[in-house]
């Protein structure tokens, strides 16, 4: 989720204290923040993480999973970010030569749309909730590593000079994939608002028979709501960035302990969402900390260093039942960006190959 107050979409500006991409917390939730650290749990990677991706890699029954979306014009745009536009332009040449070539020009936020994945930096919080009067207390705000204000982004039209997206390093590591769908959901997709708990992390565990291996440092941990089924031309169904599933507040905590370096779900927010949340005529779902409608966007990036991806497409690799793989993440190192579009990938075997 990328936030801005610029309206690209009909939401109700008085409900977007609820939205901000500033949280207000009076309490540094209990997260592992460590002071003048840039790179969160993103600090497993490496030796360790690339040993757990080999056998994946070697696998001859192994196929290659795209956890990405086709970027276009056409596909659901999220309501904080300017929507992504394409001008494709005509084919041209160069005289007295044999070439031919074609291009195309992009605007918008690019790293608001489609599949893409959260900085550090994203997220700040206040010590105490900002009424929505007068100007907005910028200078107050703190950031993963103890960063301040004034050390991360300076001035209103600074890129973040701490916690960017360039500083997040290439992700390779092993990868899970929890089944809320199937084992929540009892096979169809969870609702609007609905919040995976650590309790159905553990059962999703168990009925995957996962409980053994257990959620290691270093991994990355995608979660299959059914809610990207949604996923379609905007035109058609208007839904899917409106509302949506989420992580719930105990399972991020418990996450983030276990050292995870990245969640990601199918799902535009990676928060629950209730119907109507976005309008401000429903609050945020049951077990959100007070002041925190976004808490698993301020706790992951503010407090535990945990990087999120939005819009993971995990239809595919759900449907092989492939829940252990190795996944490599490359964001693109744009300087003081607070997020990047991404394309994740995932190398593993179909469990009905190995069983």
């Amino acid at each position: 989720m990328k936030c801005h107050t610029r309206q690209t979409s009909p939401l109700n500006i008085s409900a977007l204290s609820m939205v901000l991409c500033i949280s207000t917390s009076s309490l540094a939730d209990g997260g592992a923040s460590v002071a003048g650290d840039e790179l969160g749990n993103t600090r497993a990677l490496g030796v360790n993480t690339w040993a757990r991706c080999a056998p994946h890699l070697a696998n001859p029954k192994a196929n290659s999973y795209e956890l990405s979306y086709l970027r276009s014009t056409t596909m659901p745009a999220s309501p904080f970010g300017a929507p992504l536009e394409y001008e494709f332009r005509a084919t041209v040449g160069l005289p007295g030569t044999l070439h031919a070539f074609n291009g195309e020009t992009v605007s918008g936020e690019h790293a608001a749309q489609g599949t893409q994945i959260d900085a550090l930096g994203h997220f700040g919080y206040l010590e105490h909730p900002w009424a929505g009067e007068g100007i907005f207390p910028s200078g107050e705000v703190k950031y993963f590593g103890g960063f301040t204000q004034s050390e991360v982004k300076p001035t209103a039209n600074s890129p973040l000079l701490k916690l960017g997206i360039e500083k997040v390093p290439p992700i390779i590591t092993s990868g899970i994939l929890l089944d809320a769908k199937a084992t929540i959901g009892m096979g169809e997709a969870l609702d609007a608002g609905a919040v995976i708990t650590k309790a159905d992390i553990d059962t999703m565990m168990r009925a995957q028979g996962m409980s053994g291996r257990g959620i290691m440092q270093g991994d990355a941990v995608f979660i299959h709501t059914g809610w990207g089924e949604r996923w379609s031309d905007p035109t058609q169904d208007q839904e899917y960035y409106s509302m949506g599933p989420g992580l719930g507040y105990d399972a991020a905590q418990y996450l983030g302990e276990q050292g995870v370096a990245l969640v990601s779900l199918d799902n535009p927010f990676t928060d629950p969402v209730s119907r109507g949340q976005l309008m401000g005529t429903a609050g945020p779902a049951e077990g959100t900390p007070e002041g925190l409608p976004f808490a698993i966007h301020h706790h992951n990036l503010s407090q535990a260093g945990v990087l999120q991806i939005q819009n993971s497409r995990l239809r595919d690799i759900a449907a092989d039942e492939v829940w252990s793989f190795c996944t490599m993440i490359l964001p693109l190192r744009i300087a003081g960006g607070s997020g990047s579009p991404v394309r994740p990938v995932a190398i593993g075997a179909p469990r009905a190959t190995i069983r």
